[in-house]
């Protein structure tokens, strides 16, 4: 049974791209109407990002992983529904394979007009999506203290995502290409440890006071105190084709912050590592996805990403079945069996050239099975 008590709600959030159905290319100025049709069937839910060509669900406050999971389907459908009554479609992916950032619009929002004065060059390349999941945990200090603990597991969730191996065209070698061009932007990475809440705050306020940042939410680290809810909000992951797969992902984190308070209720926590080591495996998750492995600091040998799932999962069990969501965890077996989207997407282009077509039409195909699995609910 589901746990229901106060806190471990969960919520997410994913971001998308709106490409034109016959172009395959983004949809660079997509009509108001559509988002003000979103808004009217899904109030609350729906709503814009920087660029034009995004738009960026969130699920309600859910109880579990299987309520998300219900959730999460009905925004992919009816979003992709709304999108192709005006001949676009929805893709579940954290870059385009060959759109160029240079040719894209920002929001005309005063949030956003205020970005792209700030951030200039380094956020017109933002052409990337991402996945968040926020866990509730009410109380402040365990908040602080659970996300010092959870660095360590970020670049797991991380390799299991990623869904941008393309830009631009080109095959950047990468498997999370999102993330170097997140990276660019002030305030991200892994966040600094605090003793409390109240140091956190008080680093925040001096931002804040000199004007650097209007508030909280201009931090965009890999996990951070959400500055509007009483949730810690997960946001290394790409955003992930496939649905099962991204709460599969929403599960492992969940669970892992379950399995890291009950140490906590028993006076124990999960040994802190140096962040050159964390940001190590952040890098090998960003360049290889799942398919070469990660440092094991304890043994300290490279191991490979499926005996340290298998330790993760057993590390968690307990957490899961707590949460009702053992089943959802377990799915991760699966992701390693049929690789992450940024996997699917490099197979299906090779797929393609193999069988003769152009490098213009290999990439297409690539978008169509973006389109086709996005909505594949």
């Amino acid at each position: 049974m589901a746990d229901t008590s106060p806190g471990f709600t969960i919520g997410i959030e994913e971001e998308y791209l709106l490409v034109d159905l016959t172009s395959r290319q983004l949809a660079a100025d997509p009509p108001e109407a559509l988002f003000q049709r979103c808004s009217k069937i899904l109030p609350d839910m729906v709503t814009h990002e920087f660029l034009r060509a995004q738009i960026e669900v969130g699920t309600p406050v859910c109880e579990s992983l299987q309520e998300a999971r219900q959730q999460l389907s009905h925004l992919r459908s009816s979003v992709a529904e709304v999108a192709a009554g005006f001949g676009l479609g929805l893709i579940a992916a954290s870059s385009h394979p060959f759109a160029h950032w240079a040719n894209q619009q920002h929001t005309r929002l005063d949030r956003y007009d205020l970005l792209a004065e700030d951030l200039q060059g380094v956020v017109r390349r933002l052409l990337t999506c991402g996945m968040h999941v926020h866990v509730g945990i009410p109380d402040d200090d365990q908040r602080i203290d659970l996300m010092n603990q959870a660095i360590y597991f970020l670049p797991h969730l991380l390799a299991l995502s990623t869904s941008s191996p393309f830009w631009g065209g080109d095959d950047t070698g990468l498997n999370s290409y999102r993330l170097s061009v997140f990276n660019e932007l002030p305030r991200t990475g892994l966040p600094d440890r605090f003793n409390s809440f109240a140091e956190y705050q008080r680093h925040v306020d001096v931002l804040v006071k000199t004007g650097l940042i209007k508030d909280a939410s201009m931090l965009w680290w890999d996990i951070r105190p959400s500055n509007n809810f009483p949730t810690l909000e997960m946001r290394i992951t790409d955003v992930c084709t496939r649905l099962d797969d991204a709460i599969s992902i929403a599960a492992l984190y969940v669970s892992t912050m379950r399995m890291l308070a009950n140490l906590r209720l028993n006076n124990q926590r999960w040994r802190q590592y140096a962040p050159m080591l964390i940001h190590e495996n952040r890098w090998r998750a960003q360049r290889y996805g799942i398919s070469e492995g990660l440092i094991d600091f304890g043994s300290q040998e490279k191991a490979a990403f499926s005996e340290l799932l298998e330790e993760w999962l057993q590390l968690i069990n307990q957490a899961a079945l707590e949460l009702g969501c053992s089943k959802e965890v377990s799915h991760a077996r699966k992701i390693l069996t049929t690789g992450t989207s940024a996997d699917k997407q490099r197979a299906i282009y090779q797929q393609a050239t193999n069988a003769g077509h152009s490098h213009e039409d290999a990439l297409q195909k690539v978008v169509d099975w973006l389109i086709d699995e996005t909505i594949n609910v």
